[in-house]
């Protein structure tokens, strides 16, 4: 999996994608979790969504969590997509405590991690 220069976003439009999307490839990380999948046929937009729970806190808290997940995502995920993918990113309790540093290390280790894993699946896949 190789991971472009610069890529689009979009924003992922409906419940049944966010589901799908859940049901795909998923790393934790302190500040967030990412879920993808990788979308079948040929695309050559990513597209992004954002959550936050009740389990977050307050809708205060909520919004400026995904607020804060927009931002890291602005700055990471846009050099780092892959075309034709779907992200979603996971608010956590920690995600409004965190330094805004420790976020974008969080989602790119985790992006780290998310390649191996798709990696490995797909080496598993062709043996």
């Amino acid at each position: 999996m190789k991971f472009s220069n610069s890529i689009n976003l979009e924003k992922l439009p409906s419940r049944n994608d966010f589901l799908a999307t859940a049901r795909a490839y998923k790393v934790v990380a302190v500040g967030l979790v990412l879920q993808m999948r990788i979308r079948k046929g040929v695309y050559s937009l990513s597209r992004v969504g954002y959550t936050a729970s009740c389990k977050v806190g307050n809708a205060v808290k909520r919004n400026r969590s995904r607020r804060r997940l927009r931002a890291i995502v602005n700055d990471v995920l846009v050099r780092r997509a892959q075309p034709g993918c779907d992200y979603v990113l996971i608010a956590r309790a920690a995600t409004a405590k965190r330094t805004y540093s420790n976020l974008l290390n969080d989602l790119a280790s985790a992006l780290d991690r998310m390649e191996k894993i798709v990696m490995k699946s797909k080496n598993d896949n062709i043996a």
